[in-house]
């Protein structure tokens, strides 16, 4: 009985990190709009309706802190900072994909466009 209740906490911690990392309303359209091109901050907040910049701001350090997205600098004139998806990004994608499938089949069931 305990090793059922051990893969059962571990199964709900691998939930729980999944959630931290890409949880809340802006992570993945952020990473979505990245993905799509999008590569400087103005861009980024351009494509992404109704964010801040104050979110954005934070939610690009977080992606960053947990190695999804890349900040770079540019030693230009002026300076560019550009984001970019890393290849441990990637590793999202069929997560991505479910969640998008589940979410045109709910908007369906409920009726709506």
């Amino acid at each position: 009985m305990v090793i059922e209740e051990e893969k059962f906490r571990g199964k709900i911690q691998a939930i729980q990190d999944t959630m931290y990392v890409l949880g809340g309303k802006w992570k993945l359209p952020i990473i979505l709009s990245i993905f799509g091109g999008n590569k400087r901050f103005n861009e980024i907040s351009k494509s992404i309706p109704n964010i801040t910049n104050r979110v954005l701001s934070k939610e690009l350090k977080h992606l960053e802190e947990n190695l999804l997205i890349k900040r770079t600098v540019i030693d230009d004139y002026p300076v560019r900072i550009e984001y970019t998806v890393t290849a441990y990004c990637f590793g999202i994608e069929k997560v991505v994909k479910q969640m998008e499938s589940w979410g045109k089949k709910h908007r369906e069931k409920l009726g709506l466009k």
